[in-house]
């Protein structure tokens, strides 16, 4: 998963682009664990110029739902989001079920 490669400190453009592209493709069946842990891996290895991965991840966040997010998820996401370039991949205003944090 990227979030084992991160925590190694693998530095591997071409394998987290590839990872990048899965996710995209198959962002709708990752739990709220696997989201928060893709999320941050992202964040950790600064692979975060992937504006589809930010637009995905942000959607998927959104249908979940802050109560279905842990605080530790929440904190993980948090980050992924901070360390992108927001106003270049994400509409200016959050969706709905990220708002009320």
């Amino acid at each position: 998963t990227a979030w084992a490669f991160a925590t190694h400190g693998v530095q591997a453009p071409q394998l987290f682009g590839a990872i990048a592209r899965a996710s995209e493709q198959n962002i709708g069946s990752f739990t709220a664990q696997g989201l928060a842990n893709t999320a941050w891996a992202f964040a950790v290895v600064g692979t975060t110029d992937r504006c589809e991965l930010v637009k995905a991840i942000s959607a998927r966040a959104a249908e979940m739902g802050l109560p279905a997010l842990s605080n530790e998820q929440r904190r993980q996401l948090h980050q992924f989001f901070l360390s992108v370039e927001l106003e270049a991949c994400l509409p200016t205003e959050l969706p709905i079920g990220l708002r009320d944090a």
